[in-house]
């Protein structure tokens, strides 16, 4: 659900600025609080985006075929 990469960007610059000591806790906690941030706005990444669009396209396909099936027999029943 969430893109680590842009995570592990930061986290890498940060690492560089001081392998050691209170900016390597300022890292993981900066890491920590990212992640919280974005399990709570619920992102996903375009990965998921684009293959629930794909499910939903063809979702819209089946749901048009299928009224014009009924149409199709509504006219036939009408007769």
């Amino acid at each position: 659900m969430i893109n680590n990469k842009l995570f592990d960007e930061m986290s890498s610059r940060l690492s560089q600025l001081a392998s050691s000591g209170p900016l390597a806790d300022l890292d993981k906690n900066m890491r920590a609080m990212l992640s919280s941030l974005a399990e709570r706005l619920e992102l996903v990444t375009r990965e998921e985006f684009d293959v629930q669009r794909e499910v939903l396209a063809r979702t819209r396909e089946k749901l048009t075929a299928l009224e014009a099936r009924i149409s199709e027999l509504e006219r036939r029943q009408s007769k």
